[in-house]
């Protein structure tokens, strides 16, 4: 097992050092405009972070879609942000991530009270699973990397659902390391969630989605899409629980979202 463990090291090691292709960079150009506002440090982390997640994560299209470098690429970005600074291994109970052309339909369990449960077909644009599956649709994770400022972003939520899962829970906790960072997170999380169902009981907007107040592994990652897309406001309007967010993924998206990204490093 240790001489395993030492091959899976190597290999990452290697993919870090080995020169990030420049048809990638042109489509982390092209999609993600996020990356030309990182800082210089965190995108020569995140191009080793992404040629790791390539390497070990398998593809596959759906409903005729072909799972191309573009495709790739732009879904790996997206979800190798959420690890830069915190080297920890990429997604580890993740295998395959699956991709649909725009939105599909899946069967939904949803328990309604009293012992009852509504089933039935919706429509879906992301969804990830407990036993190492993530479901994209490409049109919305690629309209979600353009538009960095409108709080949604399917790849950054559903992964954080992998990042939520990784103890084998989905329950809006995720491994924190520390026990007693466990204590705050759920006094911060705990009361911005209940103050969200209120909010969004009485029709109240918010910089938080509404459908963060669905349960508390939706209210974490609908915070996660908030804080990496909106991050000013979050901080203006939720200090306590931008702070947790800060810690935990060890950025601060308001130091460099602002409104003109510098020009991409060639």
């Amino acid at each position: 097992m240790f001489g395993l463990f030492e091959s899976r090291s190597r290999r990452r090691d290697r993919l870090r050092a080995e020169p990030f292709p420049e048809a990638w960079e042109a489509i982390l150009r092209k999609n993600v405009p996020l990356d030309s506002r990182l800082p210089e440090e965190d995108r020569r982390e995140l191009r080793g972070l992404i040629r790791v997640f390539l390497d070990e994560k398998r593809f596959e299209g759906c409903a005729g879609l072909e799972p191309t470098d573009e495709i790739r690429v732009t879904i790996a970005a997206q979800a190798c942000v959420l690890l830069l600074h915190r080297e920890v291994e990429a997604y580890h109970r993740l295998v395959t991530i699956l991709v649909y052309p725009s939105a599909y339909v899946a069967h939904a369990r949803q328990p309604i009270g009293g012992g009852m449960v509504l089933e039935g077909e919706v429509s879906r644009l992301g969804e990830a699973w407990r036993d190492g599956v993530v479901v994209l649709a490409w049109d919305d994770v690629l309209a979600g990397a353009l538009d960095l400022h409108d709080g949604h972003n399917v790849v950054l939520h559903e992964f954080a659902h992998q990042l939520d899962q990784e103890d084998g829970e989905a329950n809006g906790a995720p491994i924190l390391g520390q026990r007693s960072r466990y204590v705050t997170w759920a006094r911060v999380l705990g009361a911005e969630y209940d103050r969200l169902r209120q909010e969004a009981g009485r029709g109240v907007p918010s910089v938080l989605d509404a459908y963060g107040a669905t349960n508390p592994a939706e209210f974490f990652a609908v915070a996660t899409e908030c804080f990496f897309e909106r991050p000013a406001r979050l901080r203006r309007e939720h200090p306590e629980l931008f702070e947790e967010l800060k810690g935990y993924y060890r950025q601060d998206p308001d130091r460099f979202l602002g409104t003109e990204p510098r020009p991409a490093a060639r």
